[in-house]
């Protein structure tokens, strides 16, 4: 039997340039979700279009466990660098562990674990290096940070720094996973970031004229694991 494969992305310029890869051909579309499909080494591919912002990202998830059969759930998205001495612009992060960073409550106990305890899966460790658009390295086992708002302040990036060993930060992660705790599927989520900015006071042009060749090199890394999984 097939193995389906669900690859959830935020941006259309992101979507774009997997569909250009594939040839994906639009099957559906339904209130702001647009869902691509196409066949490969033998697995059944699907792209859902799901858009930005970590509520959106939730409803996105919840349609797609809601509707559809899932083998593989694979999360792939742009995402900004916190840790500026381990990873660089182009670099294809797989990180393992994810927080919800801005979210404040005074308050804690084990009936608040799903708003605030950290998520963590196994990911897919298996790539190390791999030749893309530029020189780049893959990265796993790394923490990321899921907000509600694009970084682009020097000054929040410095305290972060200073805090703890957190790597990456980014606006929808935690809350597709959370989704997957729910269903209990975090065992068939994979997540590929590919780092377009230092999240700093140029982050917007550096995200812009960074997303191609970024972009590019994180569809090297989704090509193997789409090859492997």
């Amino acid at each position: 039997m097939q193995k389906t494969i669900w690859i959830i992305t935020a941006m259309k310029e992101e979507a774009d340039l997997i569909i250009e890869k594939y040839w994906l051909k639009e099957v559906n579309e339904k209130w702001t979700l647009t869902v691509y499909h196409w066949t490969l080494w033998e697995k059944n591919i699907v792209l859902l279009l799901g858009w930005i912002w970590k509520i959106q990202a939730a409803f996105s998830t919840t349609h797609l466990l809601e509707n559809y059969k899932i083998d593989h759930l694979i999360n792939i998205w742009i995402a900004g660098n916190i840790s500026k001495d381990k990873i660089n612009i182009w670099d294809v992060i797989l990180p393992t562990k994810f927080i919800q960073h801005d979210m404040y409550l005074p308050f804690w106990g084990s009936h608040l674990d799903y708003a605030k305890k950290e998520i963590e899966i196994v990911g897919y460790a298996g790539l190390h290096t791999l030749q893309g658009e530029a020189n780049f390295k893959i990265h796993n086992n790394l923490t990321c940070l899921t907000w509600d708002q694009f970084i682009d302040d020097e000054e929040i990036i410095e305290n972060l720094a200073e805090t703890l060993d957190w790597n990456l930060v980014e606006m929808e992660a935690f809350a597709i996973l959370s989704v997957a705790r729910n269903y209990d599927i975090l065992e068939k989520c994979i997540v590929i970031k590919w780092i377009s900015d230092w999240a700093n006071n140029e982050a917007i042009d550096a995200h812009m004229s960074n997303l191609e060749i970024a972009m590019k090199n994180s569809i090297v890394v989704l090509d193997e694991v789409l090859k492997n999984i």
